[in-house]
């Protein structure tokens, strides 16, 4: 850690434990201690850490051929892009790396579809998004950032942006203009402390964006392939977007893969040289992936995320009936969960959680956020859950 403060530009702020092995759920540091992952990688690794499957996938590939660039034509391609496409319902795939990269992809796809397909003046298209999110760390992303963290001193900011509270209709409705060109939204918040929005606001989008001529393009990059519950955290309203974004699970903890998904007509504005990305849909990448579609296609892991997170947030919903915590968001294997704040910071109590061999991240003062690999052992589940009621309860009896 020491090294790290030394050599490691401060950009981050991690909990005090150094991770030298991981398997499933469990994580060991370099003492040999180990901690159960209630964060599984913001959902990089819903599939657990060393997924025999995924891990195999990658080792065959490697042997094969790693990267191409798309200079070339490789032999996992074509059959990634297919079978995204196939399970998103939809008919083209752009694949990048990061989850950032996927979302300046989408905006520049967005402007480019509105200059050419919808006819706005070059220059003036307009893209509505939410407070509170949270899409990257780019220069254009944080430009319509409302964190300060993310977005103070890193001016100047790029424009063709308008900010609207998250869940409001009539706010979102008003914004949309002849100029406007996609609405950008997270199904849920996860940055903001996993915020889901009011019943119906995302098939009242869907409505809005199809009435207004306007992409509606949904961020699942952190709320996607079995979060939820669901392989779409839209698709708890029956809503399908026109511009699915992806990332973090498509990757299986692996590799970092992202992918832009839609229809022929939006992502067929884009020409070759427009635009690209040296690993973006790299073979070893396509390798990977195409197994976490094969798992994802048998359904289990979201059968497996809607079960136990139903109980989950039964037992949370227990701490929050006897004043143990304040306040729990959240669908599927994942929750905010708002403590008292005159029990501690979200960072102190997570610290508290490492004490107690339970890792997880806070977010935004004294919120912390539940996120385990979609592989945990309901007895491991329970196991951490009873670790945050004894964590809350000291800090109680100590005031």
């Amino acid at each position: 850690m020491a090294a790290a403060e030394a050599h490691g530009a401060h950009n981050y702020h991690p909990l005090p434990v150094v991770v030298s092995s991981a398997d499933g759920a469990w994580m060991t540091d370099v003492e040999g201690r180990r901690y159960l992952d209630m964060l599984a990688g913001y959902s990089a690794l819903n599939f657990g850490h060393g997924n025999r499957r995924l891990v195999d996938a990658a080792k065959a590939q490697l042997d094969r051929v790693t990267l191409t660039s798309r200079a070339f034509h490789h032999d996992r391609y074509a059959e990634f892009c297919a079978k995204l496409a196939e399970f998103c319902g939809m008919e083209t795939v752009l694949p990048m790396n990061t989850g950032a990269e996927a979302v300046e992809t989408a905006v520049k796809t967005a402007r480019k579809w509105g200059y050419r397909v919808k006819g706005v003046p070059d220059g003036k298209a307009r893209i509505v998004v939410a407070d509170g999110n949270f899409h990257g760390r780019t220069t254009t992303v944080v430009s319509f950032s409302t964190d300060p963290e993310a977005r103070e001193h890193h001016g100047p900011y790029t424009p063709g942006f308008d900010v609207v509270p998250y869940g409001d209709l009539a706010a979102l409705e008003a914004a949309v203009t002849d100029e406007t060109v996609a609405v950008l939204l997270e199904p849920i918040q996860g940055e903001a402390g996993v915020l889901v929005p009011p019943p119906g606001y995302l098939a009242a989008v869907r409505e809005l964006t199809r009435r207004r001529g306007v992409l509606f393009v949904a961020d699942e990059i952190q709320s996607g392939l079995g979060r939820t519950g669901r392989s779409f955290a839209c698709e708890h309203e029956g809503v399908q977007p026109d511009v699915y974004l992806l990332g973090k699970a498509l990757g299986g903890g692996v590799v970092p893969v992202s992918a832009v998904v839609s229809s022929a007509e939006v992502l067929g504005v884009h020409r070759p040289g427009e635009h690209g990305s040296t690993f973006g849909g790299n073979p070893l990448a396509c390798a990977v992936a195409l197994e976490v579609l094969a798992m994802l296609r048998t359904g289990e892991y979201q059968e497996r995320a809607a079960e136990l997170g139903e109980h989950l947030h039964q037992e949370l919903g227990l701490m929050v009936a006897d004043g143990t915590v304040a306040a729990v968001r959240g669908r599927g294997l994942w929750a905010g969960v708002d403590v008292a704040p005159e029990l501690g910071t979200g960072r102190q109590v997570s610290e508290r959680m490492m004490e107690r061999g339970v890792l997880v991240k806070d977010t935004h003062g004294s919120t912390i956020r539940i996120a385990p690999p979609l592989v945990i052992a309901k007895e491991d589940l329970d196991w951490g859950l009873e670790q945050l009621r004894r964590v809350l309860s000291d800090a109680a009896g100590s005031r």
